[in-house]
């Protein structure tokens, strides 16, 4: 681990957590009192360094801008009855953040940068985390390239940093979605699997024709035939047909490997549900929900965690549903929630001190 002096430190000459409502967080609109920010050049990574909440000055000839290198991952820290400030799986998001880096050719961070930068970073705004159900501190890691040039090539230097932004929670009720069979997020041999900028910038028309129509969010279908189904917008997709809960298989590489979504199977494996992981269908969902056997239906992100979907929609087809007789998906939220508050006994190393 990078020790506590070979991070700079500059803290803010005054906080403003004083003029923040935490009775009213929606997502990603206030920020902490600091920031992580280190950069890569000649080959190696700069002294990391915290500093107090502020704008960047950037070349408009910025490469992230013209060609599109620049990734993130969305991480939440929580608090336990006691205070305690935990973040949940950060070395999960670490990992498959270097290897989005290595998809868009990117460098990949340091252990010591991301997870001991954030820790300390944590450390130093945990103030900010709100001691609410359902509420939480969410951690924004990024990098873009920044070569001054424009040129289609990796750039040669990059930043990375950290941002906090306490929230509560995304979805507020559930969810009306649309099944999207025009538009493409993903294929095969693409960065699908990547959690790159440009997949959610793709996505953007889609998602807001759907709401121009009443929906919250599309699902998106494959590349090839838009007959197999793959994530939500902003969330990995589960259904529940009779006893079993099925989720999209990682295998094609079009849909992020959500950290959220390993821990929901787990959660539904400790619950009794056994959980498959394989190619679904739009047709299979439909007959399932025809013969009665679609019981429930879910999504799963680090910023949405675990949301009911009220209403699943395809061409003219609509099935809807009365979430409050639900009872597989409220118990995995349940029981993911009070891992992450501390209510119930993390077995299986989730939770990362602070």
């Amino acid at each position: 681990m990078i020790a506590a002096l070979d991070i700079q430190v500059t803290k803010s000459a005054k906080s403003k957590i004083d003029e923040i409502d935490f009775n009213n967080l929606p997502f990603g609109k206030y920020f902490t009192d600091h920031m992580l920010e280190v950069d890569y050049a000649n080959g190696e990574w700069k002294t990391p360094s915290i500093r107090p909440f502020q704008n960047l000055s950037l070349s408009p000839a910025l490469a992230a801008i013209h060609y599109g290198q620049s990734i993130f991952e969305g991480i939440k820290a929580y608090k336990d009855k006691e205070g305690n400030a935990f973040i949940f799986r950060p070395y999960d998001n670490f990992a498959r953040f270097n290897v989005s880096a290595k998809r868009m050719c990117m460098p990949t961070v340091p252990e010591e940068i991301f997870i001991e930068g954030m820790r300390q970073l944590v450390a130093l705004d945990k103030d900010w985390i709100p001691m609410k159900h359902d509420y939480s501190l969410y951690i924004r890691p990024f990098m873009f390239a920044t070569d001054e040039v424009i040129g289609v090539k990796p750039s040669d230097t990059y930043k990375f940093m950290i941002l906090l932004s306490p929230t509560g929670p995304y979805y507020s009720a559930p969810m009306r979605i649309y099944v999207e069979e025009k538009y493409t997020r993903a294929a095969k041999g693409g960065i699908g699997f990547a959690k790159a900028a440009g997949n959610y910038g793709g996505s953007m028309l889609a998602t807001a024709i759907a709401k121009e129509r009443g929906f919250d969010q599309v699902l998106w279908t494959d590349a090839f035939e838009h007959k197999y189904v793959q994530e939500i917008g902003t969330m990995n997709f589960f259904v529940i047909i009779g006893n079993k809960a099925i989720t999209p298989d990682l295998e094609a590489g079009t849909i992020l490997e959500g950290v959220s979504r390993a821990s929901a199977i787990e959660a539904l494996k400790e619950l009794g549900y056994t959980v498959e992981e394989r190619p679904i269908s739009i047709d299979e969902i439909i007959n399932a929900h025809k013969a009665g056997e679609l019981k429930e239906l879910f999504g799963t992100g680090t910023a949405a965690t675990v949301s009911m979907i009220q209403e699943l929609c395809y061409e003219d087809y609509s099935m809807k549903f009365d979430t409050s007789t639900w009872k597989a998906v409220p118990a995995v939220k349940k029981l993911l929630t009070d891992i992450r508050e501390g209510r119930k006994e993390d077995t299986r190393g989730w939770m990362f001190r602070v």
